[in-house]
């Protein structure tokens, strides 16, 4: 029975099943569950903050559950699977309790989370999947020591997180950028790696998030939240190092982190220094650009997404030629 259903999930028509399942699945419950979900306070810290209060928030909680329910269902698990989908439930959990918390949590204990999260996922994958790595697009594997591996990974982890976590700031940003990156590493997995399994795990997260943006298209009637924008985070840098090279997130992702991180740094070059970067910049960039260049969300989206695109569509043609 058990070679049975390996043949069945091997089967290519699969994931056709797979995505279909993950979109609908999405759709249904979203729209059944949404009131169910806790409602939004209004951010004083974002521009435009208070137009949000009152909306359902942490609809990433059935985004994630979904993907993690029909990857289990149609993808032949193993357990260096079964390890990633516990810490993206857990960076998903965490999210969803910030997001119903009455009183927000503070950065220390949210940023002691994402280590943790961040450390464990890469030790995962320095013990499964190895450390050889290549170094942009120069196809020569060089072995790095583990323990300097998994730092390293452990910080391009935690980048992810917070920087993709950051860009959900508009409705739908996030989910639009994670969809050109996770599409960009899919097909470059496909180009260069054997690894069939995360790629039908990414088209499973790419239609899971496709279903929110659907159901959330403008007027929007709900956020993704905490609960599914540090999850996608995690997502995003396990397929980035299953490509082997791990520099690949700075083009794939360059608008999450182009949006992200000059918050991060201003942020803990205040705190710990008392040093000020970015003066005269609002952080995250996206509320820069609609109060100072009175973009609008839809401008800011389209333009930022399409910017991702050709980034992405030129790093992959680099790829493919090489």
């Amino acid at each position: 029975m058990a070679d049975f259903m390996m043949q069945i999930k091997d089967e290519k028509w699969v994931i056709i099943a797979a995505i279909l399942f993950a979109f609908f699945g999405t759709s249904v419950l979203l729209r059944a569950m949404r009131n169910l979900l806790p409602r939004d306070g209004g951010r004083d810290f974002a521009y435009n903050g208070r137009q949000s209060a009152g909306k359902p928030r942490g609809a990433g909680i059935i985004i994630v559950l979904i993907f993690i329910a029909v990857s289990l269902l149609f993808i032949p698990i193993t357990p260096e699977l079964v390890i990633y989908f516990i810490l993206i439930f857990a960076a998903m959990l965490s999210g969803f309790l910030d997001d119903r918390s009455s009183k927000p949590w503070g950065q220390y204990t949210k940023g002691i989370i994402d280590f943790l999260i961040s450390f464990m996922t890469a030790f995962t994958y320095a013990n499964f999947s190895g450390t050889e790595v290549n170094l942009l697009f120069i196809n020569n594997p060089v072995m790095v020591n583990k323990p300097l591996f998994i730092i390293l990974a452990t910080i391009l982890i935690w980048v992810s997180i917070n920087v993709t976590n950051c860009s959900d700031g508009i409705d739908g940003f996030a989910g639009t950028l994670s969809i050109v990156t996770l599409t960009s590493i899919a097909l470059i997995l496909a180009l260069k790696s054997n690894d069939v399994y995360i790629n039908k795990a990414i088209m499973i997260m790419i239609f899971s998030i496709m279903a929110y943006l659907w159901i959330n298209a403008e007027p929007s009637m709900l956020m993704m939240g905490d609960a599914g924008s540090r999850a996608i985070g995690v997502f995003i840098a396990i397929c980035i190092l299953k490509t082997q090279s791990p520099l690949l997130y700075i083009p794939l992702a360059f608008i999450l982190i182009f949006d992200g991180l000059p918050g991060l740094i201003k942020i803990f070059f205040l705190r710990f220094f008392k040093v000020e970067f970015f003066k005269k910049t609002r952080t995250p960039i996206h509320d820069h650009v609609r109060k100072n260049l009175h973009w609008s969300n839809t401008q800011t989206i389209f333009r930022f997404t399409i910017t991702q695109i050709i980034i992405s569509v030129v790093t992959v043609l680099i790829i493919c030629y090489m």
